[in-house]
């Protein structure tokens, strides 16, 4: 079945955009209606983060993100299959694309929006490295070895993964590799610190992003995707100043100030379907 799916999204890679885009809304459609346990995910994270809003509204901003998920996941057809040229015309720069390419060690801080892996290629594309990703395994071989091909298409990616630690990619970062950072995600209790995130006084953060940039003294550049109708804009922001400081807490802190900005711009586009508050503080009750 797997195959069968990857075999489909191949031979939907030259389809015109509105045509993967109306099959991603089916898709989307069709997650709303069967992906019950992520439907309930989706809809408690946007209760505890946006409070403000009517049930009604949430619900209808959580159909928004199944069908948003849904066209990123086709997108996956031309970004991992279709020609570099077909490619690079629906990803477009915005922003001083020349901060990431300034001399020294650099971070980008890459938040989890749906256009997470089309922000990535164009990384891998545009940026000198080989730049550096961090990845969490598949557990299917088939869908690994795709992902896998598809992310490091370009030639210019330095795969890392979770399991082996930081100590690698700390000296590929001192080496001058540049290093794609999305540290926004619940890893669990063992690497997380608590601090607010959208509300949510008590958000498992990893802290990850100001310790790394602290040892490897690397400037720290936010690079956000945002998806659009022609495509993917890769919003490239001033580089933090004054950042990382001697307080990692405190980074950690402005770091989700940082992302609840951007996530008010797109709410919709955020990845809403992780399990973001699953990591509780000792003795609280879970969120799911």
């Amino acid at each position: 079945m797997v195959n069968l799916l990857i075999a489909y999204l191949r031979l939907c890679a030259r389809l015109p955009l509105p045509w993967v885009r109306a099959l991603g809304t089916g898709l989307g459609w069709l997650l709303w209606h069967v992906a019950r346990s992520r439907r309930h995910i989706v809809c408690v994270n946007l209760e505890k983060t946006m409070p403000e809003l009517s049930a009604a509204e949430r619900e209808a901003l959580a159909y928004r993100h199944f069908i948003s998920f849904g066209q990123s996941v086709m997108d996956r057809a031309w970004l991992w299959h279709a020609p570099e040229s077909l490619v690079r015309q629906r990803l477009r720069w915005v922003g001083d694309v020349s901060a990431l390419t300034a001399p020294g060690p650099l971070v980008m801080l890459a938040p989890h929006f749906v256009g997470l892996d089309a922000g990535g290629m164009a990384v891998s594309l545009d940026v000198p490295g080989p730049v550096a990703f961090i990845f969490v395994g598949q557990s299917r071989p088939a869908v690994e070895n795709w992902v896998r091909q598809g992310r490091e298409r370009s030639g210019n990616v330095r795969p890392y993964f979770r399991h082996q630690g930081m100590r690698q990619i700390l000296s590929g970062i001192k080496k001058g590799e540049p290093l794609h950072l999305s540290p926004d995600m619940d890893f669990g209790r063992e690497e997380s610190i608590f601090v607010p995130f959208m509300g949510v006084e008590k958000a498992a953060t990893l802290p990850s992003l100001s310790r790394l940039s602290k040892v490897a003294g690397a400037r720290v550049v936010p690079v956000v995707t945002r998806m659009t109708a022609q495509g993917y804009d890769i919003e490239v922001h001033a580089p933090l100043v004054d950042f990382p400081s001697a307080d990692a807490v405190q980074d950690t802190v402005r770091m989700n100030r940082l992302l609840a900005e951007w996530v008010r711009t797109m709410p919709e586009q955020y990845y809403w379907v992780h399990r973001r508050f699953k990591t509780r503080p000792e003795g609280e009750p879970g969120f799911y």
